[in-house]
């Protein structure tokens, strides 16, 4: 690569530091509003190619829309960190945009269907995630590069505002676009995307330490091989096999486990003995980046299913018995979750000004453990709520989530010397979005083994009380849970798709009361209450676990500066025609 020249913040200016927050900031609300901006679309999506995606032969393609962009991100992060430090963060993250925006474009042009249509879906799908890799590895690292110490927690908790507040935002975002035209969800990123591609390339300047070295091609294959082995057993574990209401006894699904955990110990072997690892794990000897990852991941491990298991929890039950039909619910689960998201959007930006006046530690750690209390209200709460306890538990989770990921992504970064930041950001969205994918499969599983234990009986009953046949009913009844839940999940009515041809042979009444907005919610409660009980509860031990990690670290205090008010007023008075200011590299790092 042609070389380009590194650039003093002294040069630059005390306008750089906000060009770069501006950014990066659109960057990583775009990247991350795609990420789940399929979810609510897919029901949409899947008519306009011509595929219904409950047909067992298709389940591949809805679990790969799910968590393809997932799975590839988690996978590219590290090592397009490690090629910022290597060959300069902005030039890296630029790269990203491009790739990104013109993905959304390929995606936005889907002009047939079936098969085909879902495939090439998929394959960009998969490089837009690659455009999203390079945003996620290197937007962290140019903001720590331009901020300096007693700044950064603002910078990066904005940072991770628009990185979590896009996932939720992407569910409105999706609702309201898909109905319209399904090719609109990924149209609307064409805009931002090439304003941001060009904004970039203009403005942002590689301004951090660099480290030429050769390329760990061994560490990057086993780490990519044994990664993307491990998430794909951790995705069709979702599936079930044979008689099993999921996919963990299979013999691909432990292949892939156990394939890749091995490959990902011979990628840490691999790892101790090159001279320039992709993986450095000399980083863990920080004390404040190995405990701040530990509360990073155990928190992703918490909320990383939570999404899911309310989409499933709005659309399959508490909506449909409060008069909305299941073709209306999609967009609705999507708008009755805002209050997740205003809460985070409230707390991440004062918890970053905050972690920069007092440090970082109570307030993730305290942060962390209001989360897991969210959880416990959660699991005490009726199915059938009332919305305005909902929502202010939904409130508080995001305070609480807000809280922490501020101050925790400060203080990793704050850590990690000046040539590492790149690959140290990788690392650290590596493990988020890797306990991201298995969070889900996870509470997916814990939920279907829920559901697998009381639906089948439950169903049969009900639906022989309403007319249908015995043999029939138990041969509905017996059909995977995952089914029900998927169904439930793409605001689908499960009833009318499991039952399909049978309901004209029915009663009317009995057939409308089938399909109606009130037996398969009462039908479903019970046994997803006790799924939920279990997932939460599992969310409740790993935000215990990152609140104690979090008090774990080292709680370094920014050095003494400029305050952010002091900042943006003296950058307002240079732009007003006030004395231009020189910052000196000194105060910068």
């Amino acid at each position: 690569m042609a070389e380009r020249r590194t650039y003093s913040i002294a040069e630059l200016g005390p306008r750089y530091k906000w060009i770069a927050l501006s950014n990066t900031t659109l960057g990583m609300l775009i990247a991350t509003i795609n990420s789940s901006i399929v979810l609510i679309a897919l029901p949409d999506i899947f008519k306009g190619i011509g595929i219904n995606p409950l047909e067992p032969a298709n389940t591949s393609y809805l679990l790969w829309m799910i968590m393809g962009f997932l799975v590839v991100t988690a996978v590219l992060v590290v090592s397009f960190g490690r090629l910022g430090d290597m060959y300069g963060r902005a030039r890296m993250y630029n790269l990203g945009f491009a790739v990104f925006t013109v993905s959304s474009i390929m995606l936005a042009i889907t002009w047939f269907d079936g098969d085909a249509a879902a495939l090439w879906l998929i394959g960009w799908r998969i490089v837009q995630g690659v455009g999203g890799a390079f945003l996620m590895a290197n937007s962290s690292a140019i903001l720590t590069d331009a901020f300096p110490a007693n700044q950064r927690g603002l910078a990066l908790g904005m940072n991770g505002v628009a990185a979590i507040a896009g996932s939720f935002l992407g569910l409105v975002v999706g609702g309201v676009l898909a109905p319209v035209d399904w090719n609109l969800i990924f149209l609307v990123s064409v805009p931002f995307g090439v304003i941001g591609t060009v904004w970039a390339y203009l403005k942002l300047h590689d301004t951090g330490v660099r480290k030429h070295a050769r390329m760990d091609w061994w560490g990057n294959i086993t780490f990519a091989v044994g990664l993307i082995a491990v998430l794909i057993g951790i995705t069709y574990g979702i599936q079930p096999y044979g008689s099993s209401p999921t996919g963990w006894g299979s013999p691909f699904v432990l292949s892939c486990l156990i394939g890749g955990i091995a490959v990902l110990v011979a990628f840490v072997i691999i790892e101790s003995k090159v001279d320039n690892p992709l993986f450095r794990m000399s980083l863990f000897r920080i004390r404040s980046f190995t405990w701040g990852n530990i509360a990073n991941l155990t928190a992703s491990l918490g909320r990383g299913g939570l999404q899911f298991i309310l989409i499933i929890w709005l659309q399959g039950i508490w909506l449909p018995q409060h008069g909305y039909t299941f073709e209306q619910t999609p967009l609705w689960a999507g708008i009755y979750m805002l209050p997740m998201t205003i809460g985070f959007l409230v707390s991440a930006p004062a918890s970053g000004v905050l972690s920069d006046r007092i440090g970082s530690r109570l307030l993730a750690s305290g942060g962390l453990f209001i989360t897991a209390v969210t959880f416990l209200l959660l699991i005490l709460l009726p199915v059938n709520f009332d919305y305005w306890a909902f929502a202010a538990i939904l409130l508080l989770n995001g305070i609480g989530m807000g809280m922490f990921a501020s101050p925790n992504r400060a203080e990793v970064m704050n850590s990690l010397p000046a040539d590492a930041r790149g690959s140290g950001a990788g690392m650290m969205t590596t493990f988020q979005n890797a306990a991201m994918v298995l969070s889900i499969g996870f509470f997916f599983s814990l939920i279907i083994a829920g559901l697998s234990s009381s639906l089948p009986s439950t169903m049969s009953a009900g639906l022989i009380e309403h007319g249908v046949p015995a043999s029939s009913a138990a041969q509905i009844a017996d059909l995977p849970a995952v089914a029900v839940l998927f169904a439930a999940f793409l605001g689908y009515n499960p009833i009318q798709q499991l039952l399909g041809g049978q309901l004209s042979s029915l009663p009317p009444d009995q057939a409308s009361f089938l399909t109606g907005r009130s037996f398969f919610p009462n039908l479903i409660s019970g046994p997803f209450q006790s799924g939920l009980a279990v997932a939460f509860g599992f969310a409740i031990v790993v935000c215990l676990i990152g609140a104690v990690a979090s008090l774990l670290t080292k709680n370094t205090r920014p050095a003494d500066g400029e305050s952010v008010g002091e900042e943006l007023a003296a950058v307002a008075g240079e732009s007003s025609g006030g004395p231009s200011e020189l910052v000196s590299p000194s105060r910068e790092r």
